[in-house]
């Protein structure tokens, strides 16, 4: 299921919401035309440096360790990785800043980047795969719009074989699946050697989880928001 917008008016500009699909965009940028530009073994290193490493945590929990748990969230591993992340983003992120405001749902993102990171560090402690990626960060702000808004309608693109369809859901199902689909995935994963990389599950889950218990102290606006007339904005 892929969400493509979703129901919920917003009654401001979502400024933060697009700076940080900005910030994220140019980074890529910078990785697939400069760094690219000297070869896969530069990528790499990037990767490498500004990502988190586990095994660098246990080892350097230094100031330039824990700026990686930032630095990470702006790197992406492919076009795939950079449109799916970016795409929820901008469906779900929009209101979430709407409902808490400029600042601090700039906090409340960084801290649920933060705890995503932190997760995947305590699920794979000693690891020296490194993590990248805005997707544990945003696993914060679907948790929040889905105690803010779970009886929102989403329009999603669900996939039967070689066709698709799009479909008004509800986001408790949207986002309840999605969830579960992490949690499903990262309890398959433990005792899995991540050599090669792949999905870093136990970072959604912690995002997660994160958002849910952050965003409670927004929840009574959240639904005032939700009750509030529709025909407000056309």
């Amino acid at each position: 299921m892929i969400p493509i917008r979703d129901r919920i008016p917003t009654y401001r500009f979502p400024l933060v919401t697009i700076v940080l699909i900005l910030i994220n965009v140019a980074v890529f940028l910078w990785q697939m035309l400069v760094l690219g530009a000297g070869g896969e073994r530069a990528l790499q290193q990037a990767v490498l440096e500004y990502g988190v490493v586990p095994a660098r945590v246990a080892r350097e929990p230094g100031l330039a360790t824990w700026l990686t748990f930032v630095t990470s969230m702006f790197m992406h591993g492919g076009v795939m990785h950079i449109l799916g992340n970016m795409l929820y983003l901008w469906v779900f992120g929009n209101n979430i800043e709407d409902v808490m405001g400029r600042f601090w749902f700039t906090v409340f993102y960084f801290l649920t980047g933060f705890a995503a990171s932190l997760a995947q560090v305590l699920s794979s402690w000693g690891s020296t795969v490194p993590g990248i990626g805005a997707s544990g960060a945003i696993a914060g702000v679907l948790a929040a719009y889905l105690v803010f808004f779970p009886h929102a309608r989403v329009d999603t693109l669900v996939i039967f074989g070689y066709f698709g369809r799009v479909i008004s859901l509800p986001a408790v199902l949207v986002l309840g699946v999605w969830f579960l689909l992490q949690l499903f995935n990262g309890v398959l994963s433990l005792g899995v050697s991540s050599a090669d990389g792949g999905t870093a599950w136990f970072a959604h889950i912690g995002g997660f989880v994160a958002g849910l218990i952050l965003c409670l102290p927004w929840v009574s606006k959240a639904r005032r928001i939700s009750l509030a007339p529709l025909y407000r904005r056309y």
